[in-house]
């Protein structure tokens, strides 16, 4: 089989030659300059055994915004970005962590009743294009070396898991609903009419699996909200995809098991990144207990585990989620980022432990 063959298999569940192998490379690839210089991730990703798999790599559409004029400010380790309308500003603040080296989001926009409003006016004053024309050369560059997954959503995440992660935080958003839930209503409702355009677009693209980086997690955002806010919005995205013949991968990192009940009846094909604990809070054997058997699990080798464990530890956690998975929709891979201290050769030899059994 070659490398698109055999991870759409395993996605749809028809038989593989083999289980596929697929590294997700996000924060080591910026981590590793010297291996990333002059090749492209997925080139990297064959040397290493892999099957690429390239998550959220480019999209069939483009947003533009009309009255929208973005600044930016950085002084020192804080930087300040505004969002400038007619209607008035959103201000948001980053700050630079030296042992990360990353920028952090520490300042949400959106504070206020009137900040909610201007967010809904510039949602009301975009458009989504459909773009697809860089996408089909990608497609024909890598071929049958790789599988494609272009992201779907014009917050490249549900439009209330935005607000959750970015405009507003957890906390806010909750008082929020509390005290002016039209307010809030009515932002999601202008937010929701731009993404759809995006699923649109997809679904009218040639590529055949689309994600979106959800980071579903039970540690900002009740099952409750999930089920109210989030899933008929995903429901939405999956039955257009579907309706087009297409998949739908839906990234969740975090603590799941509070919302496995309700993943488990949405229109996915793939929950990708689904991790044991720290990251998360389940097993992935438990995991595949919970959810129907038509949708496969991406992921499985947790990021903290794979940074320290000795080689000897490492085909262990390999082999032993071979096994348990054997016969399931199953792509092996890092569950979530992988952290830039994971070694090169840890990547290389998971292959070698899954082809040695």
């Amino acid at each position: 089989m070659t490398h698109k063959q055999r991870l759409l298999a395993a996605i749809r569940g028809e038989p593989v030659d083999k289980t596929p192998w697929s590294p997700f490379l996000a924060y080591w690839w910026e981590g590793h300059p010297e291996i990333a210089r002059d090749r492209p991730q997925w080139r990297v990703m064959l040397e290493m055994g892999g099957d690429p798999m390239l998550r959220g790599f480019g999209s069939a559409w483009r947003l533009e915004q009309t009255g929208v004029d973005r600044s930016e400010r950085t002084v020192g380790h804080v930087r300040q970005v505004s969002l400038n309308t007619p209607v008035g500003a959103l201000c948001e603040q980053y700050t630079y962590s030296p042992a990360a080296d990353s920028w952090f989001l520490t300042g949400h926009p959106l504070k206020t009743v009137e900040d909610y409003k201007i967010l809904t006016w510039i949602n009301e004053h975009s458009r989504i294009i459909h773009d697809d024309t860089q996408l089909a050369r990608d497609l024909a560059a890598t071929g049958e070396d790789a599988l494609i997954i272009p992201i779907i959503g014009s917050q490249y995440k549900t439009c209330f898991q935005s607000l959750v992660e970015h405009w507003v935080g957890t906390v806010e958003l909750c008082y929020m609903l509390e005290d002016n839930p039209r307010v809030v209503e009515e932002c999601l409702a202008a937010m929701r009419a731009v993404a759809i355009k995006t699923v649109e677009c997809s679904a009218a693209s040639p590529a055949e699996v689309f994600i979106f980086w959800e980071d579903s997690s039970t540690t900002n955002i009740s099952p409750a909200m999930f089920e109210k806010y989030t899933a008929p919005e995903i429901r939405a995205w999956g039955d257009m995809l579907h309706g087009a013949g297409k998949l739908l991968v839906h990234h969740a990192c975090g603590h799941l098991k509070g919302l496995l009940p309700m993943i488990g009846q949405l229109p996915i094909d793939a929950l990708e990144s689904a991790s044991p604990p720290p990251t998360g809070n389940i097993a992935l054997e438990a995991i595949r207990e919970a959810l129907p058997d038509h949708i496969a699990l991406i992921g499985g080798i947790e990021p903290v585990f794979f940074e320290n464990c000795t080689m000897a530890q490492l085909k262990a956690r390999t082999q032993d989620l071979l096994r348990s998975q054997h016969g399931t929709r199953f792509v092996l891979a890092n569950s979530d980022s992988c952290p830039p201290g994971v070694s090169y050769q840890k990547l290389c030899a998971v292959a070698g432990f899954r082809d040695s059994m």
